[in-house]
């Protein structure tokens, strides 16, 4: 188990808004979702990913091609144009594994997200932050998808319940529900996202359905799982953000015993991830969904007995 291996692709500490406490994130790659807004696009693949940020870039400056050079696949080339200074063939990054662009960069313009991971690793840094995290701290695992790496998550779990670690997850619970309820014996806290509760729109904003979703929601909530649940939905607007479909929700609710819901308002935090993985980003042009749109939302489902926390106001 300690030498299972994951792909995790990024590490933070010190977050207050991702279960109760301070807590470790911990980022693992790969979604079975592809929702326009997503904040991480670097993790929607199960692979490492090249990202490259134009403002560190030297090339037009001082004519660096160390990139260029190190390239054994001739991926990368200098355009002569400040704006975007590397034409990238990502279809041969997509398959590289030793990206020596990266270690050939002296100005950190190429980056790698995406690091190989044992459980005996992670750990390691898990329980070294442990005494930051306070009385009520601990690790939340996300991602991407952090239930999508089966055998990983199960066994990084594993060894934080055997540490006393506190655990947490953010998942979709886009996953099968036998894997789905055995990964949540190891886990003290979840936060599951509904995106919307009409399948098609749902579909139609994520790639897949809500049915496995709620299906697992609905699961977890009648078994005799002790931990805490808090469903979440990230408020979009023009997609999920009517009272009609809040409403579905709350009846969703009701229907399987759930008492708590955080609605998150859209942001544009990983606004610039998308230009470094040279992606277009649906809603670049979309501002920032102010909290007080939330609070009629909010008092709805307090009206319906329902603990409703919004953006990171939380008593967690």
């Amino acid at each position: 188990m300690q030498q299972e291996t994951g792909l995790v692709f990024d590490i933070q500490g010190y977050s207050v808004h991702d279960g109760p406490g301070c807590r470790t994130l911990v980022f693992l790659s790969g979604c079975p979702l592809r929702c326009r807004w997503c904040a991480n696009p670097e993790g929607l693949e199960p692979r490492k990913r090249l990202m490259f940020l134009n403002a560190r870039c030297k090339q037009v400056a001082n004519g660096c091609m160390q990139c260029v050079k190190r390239c054994p696949y001739g991926a990368l080339a200098p355009t002569g144009d400040k704006e975007n200074q590397l034409a990238i063939d990502r279809s041969q990054c997509d398959t590289c594994t030793t990206f020596d662009c990266v270690s050939g960069c002296l100005w950190g313009a190429l980056g790698v997200a995406g690091k190989e991971m044992t459980v005996a690793e992670l750990y390691r840094i898990i329980d070294r932050d442990r005494q930051y995290w306070g009385d009520s701290g601990g690790v939340t695992f996300t991602g991407g998808e952090p239930l999508l790496q089966r055998k990983f998550i199960v066994a990084i779990l594993k060894r934080c319940q055997e540490g006393f670690v506190h655990t947490a997850v953010e998942t979709s619970a886009h996953v099968d529900t036998e894997h789905f309820l055995n990964a949540l014996r190891y886990v003290n806290f979840a936060f599951i996202d509904v995106k919307h509760m009409d399948p098609e729109k749902h579909r139609a904003g994520t790639g897949v359905s809500n049915d496995l979703t709620l299906r697992n929601i609905r699961f977890l909530a009648a078994s005799n799982w002790p931990g805490r649940l808090v469903l979440r939905v990230p408020v979009i607007a023009g997609f999920n953000d009517d009272m009609e479909n809040m409403a579905a929700v709350a009846d969703f609710m009701q229907d399987v015993g759930l008492h708590e819901i955080n609605l998150l308002p859209f942001h544009r935090m990983g606004d610039s991830k998308y230009s470094q993985l040279g992606l277009e980003y649906d809603y670049k042009n979309v501002d920032s969904m102010p909290l007080d749109h939330l609070k009629p939302m909010q008092q709805m489902f307090m009206q319906r007995g329902i603990a409703c926390y919004i953006g990171s106001h939380t008593p967690f």
